[in-house]
């Protein structure tokens, strides 16, 4: 079948030639040939210069989303498997790949698809038209190269039930791909031994985004009171529970985070010292600090406040307000550990908005670190879109 040819207006596809690889709908200038949503068209500069290839979906603004800069690659199992291995050999050079993110999107050039690694168990995120239809073929490609390595996946769980695919045209799915199986998976991160809920779960189970910035934490926490907010499944509060915190306390909004949490705890037999409440973090932290209770660190891992442009300046009200509010419940000398995994909250817009707070409540920060989401999470310095989490740890000082 021969592909439709798509060119660009003049003076457009700026993301593409910059190395990124959507084109948006109004970048197009016309279609030659017969196609349907989903099927791979070649892309034209305004000129006829051959820039790619790549799956068109009417239904979505991100009109393209690229495959190869070649137009005549076939996108056939080989390609697949080649995709599938490069990214996998890279995982196996930068991450310890016992639970690990193996398909980043964009990021590992299969634009759309997200496949994490829990144990031996996969869970896939589809999230374009396009990839949606090779997506069992590159699962059967990832099964065999991971053989290959002696990893015998037991399962494959489907989560392509985020609300962006209906700016596919696409309906929010999850379910086995295959048998079935259990679906509350055990791993071990950082030494810390978890539950995933790979079906219930949040996203697809478990945020492993964060895998080394837990880790990163466990050096301040040893005999520290801790305040970990956004809990979610306990994740960094079980990271300073087992660098042997003498007290920790996770708070999230969610009851089943918090019982799965409690689960986890006791999993690591931490439940004495790591404990966790059902509350709301912006409720809490005004009390704490009516009650002038302090922590030698205090931990913010909150949801994505915003993700579109338009929600920004709340988004910034947000991120100042528990920053300011943890601040004030950090000990003269403490630490505090705060991050953003919103896209839109540029490192420029967070870092000021964390600035502002420390004005605001006359506190000095002294940087310990800046960090990113873990290496499995590759930033592609072409796509913006795959740089989304910003981590700091301070040391909070009054004064002087």
């Amino acid at each position: 079948m021969s592909e439709a040819i798509v060119t660009l207006k003049k003076g457009e596809g700026r993301t593409l030639k910059s190395g990124g690889m959507w084109v948006f709908d109004n970048e197009i200038a016309s279609i030659m040939g017969s196609f349907h949503n989903g099927d791979m068209v070649i892309i034209h500069d305004f000129d006829g210069y051959p820039m790619g290839k790549g799956f068109i979906n009417q239904n979505s603004k991100i009109r393209i989303r690229l495959m190869t800069r070649n137009i005549k690659q076939e996108i056939d199992r080989a390609f697949l498997m080649q995709r599938v291995k490069d990214a996998w050999e890279y995982r196996k050079k930068t991450v310890d790949t016992g639970c690990c993110r193996i398909i980043f999107g964009e990021a590992d050039f299969l634009p759309g698809l997200v496949i994490d690694k829990f144990s031996d168990v996969l869970v896939v995120e589809s999230l374009a038209l396009g990839i949606d239809r090779l997506k069992e073929e590159i699962i059967s490609c990832l099964r065999k190269l991971l053989k290959e390595d002696g990893i015998i996946i037991k399962g494959v769980y489907e989560r392509s039930d985020a609300k962006v695919r209906l700016n596919e045209g696409m309906e929010r799915i999850k379910g086995f791909i295959g048998e079935e199986f259990d679906t509350n998976v055990e791993i071990i991160e950082n030494g810390v031994k978890y539950i995933v809920d790979v079906k219930d779960g949040q996203k697809t189970g478990f945020f492993l985004d964060q895998k080394y910035n837990r880790l990163s934490i466990q050096k301040l926490c040893k005999d520290a009171r801790v305040l970990d907010c956004f809990t979610h499944t306990g994740s960094f509060a079980l990271n300073a529970g087992i660098a042997g915190a003498r007290e920790v306390i996770g708070v999230d909004a969610s009851q089943l985070a918090i019982d799965q949490a409690t689960e986890n705890a006791k999993l690591n037999g931490l439940e004495k010292t790591v404990t966790f409440r059902c509350q709301d973090v912006f409720e809490l932290l005004p009390e704490l600090e009516k009650a002038q209770e302090k922590f030698d660190v205090v931990i913010l891992d909150p949801p994505a406040f915003t993700k579109s442009r338009s929600s920004i300046k709340n988004a910034v009200k947000g991120y100042r307000e528990i920053n300011l509010r943890a601040m004030k419940l950090v000990k003269d000398g403490g630490f505090l550990a705060t991050c953003s995994c919103s896209h839109f909250m540029s490192y420029e817009l967070f870092t000021e908005t964390i600035n502002q707070a420390a004005r605001n409540v006359h506190k000095r920060l002294r940087q310990v670190e800046f960090r990113t989401q873990a290496p499995d999470h590759p930033i592609l310095w072409a796509a913006d879109e795959s740089y989304y989490l910003k981590f700091y740890i301070f040391q909070v000082c009054e004064e002087r």
